[in-house]
């Protein structure tokens, strides 16, 4: 399946204004990234492998060319957010080992939301990794039957894509935070595009010199089949709390489940700033825009 089939095409973010030890550099990996770019043009597979890059400090995408996944690493253990789908989790695993990793150090796996393109994975790579796996309680009822669900916005696109079913080994609501050494990892609860939706924030750091990165999960309003927004009231209203929060952040480095919407690689290229105070609110306005489209268009049928 693509990222245009699931309607991502329209979701690009406007930039904001403004084993082996791994290379101790801060910022983006310039000549990885732009491998990364010349393997994924033209990719819209959620599948299709990427070579690992550098995001900034200990902060590494590891996942596929439409698909985000990032390795958060310490001394004492890593974290992984987010799993992508089964078939990306021998690519990801190689990824994590091209970079000097362990897969096995790897203590706790997070995610996004639940959804096969990134949760189909996660099974596997916590068999692969031992490592413990943290979800919100939405996403593990969810995650926990290996189906979508039922009430979900896109469940009538999304019927046909079931992955193994995972159970929790912590439920984190918001404001928890994940820790494995010095890592701090906090959630948000940030419901909308699936009811289970959590976002990331941590410091990312090389020295002395650190970023706040924040994983913000997709705030896309799509539907499939007869599903209408405007017969869920209570699903607009957590959209618009979700779109809130985000807008009130001051954002630092902005990283999406799809990497495409947030412009991901080239901001790792230089092409556009890495970091913006302002990225999560262009994000939420996004969002925002989006919803209201939706909700017009089921005004006209």
């Amino acid at each position: 399946m693509s990222v245009k089939a699931l309607a991502f095409a329209g979701l690009a973010l406007v930039p904001a204004s403004a084993g082996a030890k791994p290379v101790a550099a801060a910022g983006p990996d310039r000549a990885a990234t732009q491998a990364l770019l010349k393997q994924c043009e033209g990719k819209e597979d959620f599948s299709a492998p990427a070579p690992p890059a550098r995001l900034f400090g200990n902060t590494y995408y590891v996942g596929t060319c439409t698909v985000s996944v990032l390795l958060v690493t310490s001394p004492q253990g890593h974290v992984l957010i987010d799993a992508a789908t089964n078939e990306a989790v021998p690519s990801i695993l190689a990824n994590i080992r091209a970079l000097g990793f362990r897969p096995e150090d790897i203590r706790w796996i997070v995610t996004s939301h639940e959804h096969f393109d990134h949760v189909g994975g996660l099974a596997a790579l916590a068999k692969a990794t031992g490592a413990k796996v943290a979800l919100s309680a939405p996403a593990a009822a969810v995650i926990a039957t290996g189906k979508v669900d039922p009430a979900d916005s896109q469940a009538a696109g999304l019927r046909d894509h079931d992955f193994a079913p995972v159970k929790a080994d912590r439920i984190v609501k918001d404001g928890d935070t994940v820790r494995v050494g010095p890592l701090r990892l906090t959630m948000t609860a940030t419901p909308g595009h699936t009811t289970g939706s959590s976002s990331w924030t941590w410091q990312s750091c090389a020295g002395k010199r650190c970023q706040t990165v924040n994983y913000i999960d997709s705030i896309s309003a799509l539907a499939s089949g007869s599903y209408r927004f405007s017969d869920h009231p209570d699903v607009v209203a957590r959209f618009r709390h979700t779109f809130a929060a985000i807008a009130a952040r001051r954002c630092g480095i902005l990283v999406t489940p799809h990497p495409s919407v947030s412009e991901l690689f080239e901001r790792m290229l230089g092409q556009q700033p890495l970091a913006s105070t302002k990225a999560c609110a262009d994000y939420a306005a996004m969002g925002r825009k989006g919803l209201a489209a939706q909700l017009a268009k089921e005004a006209t049928k």
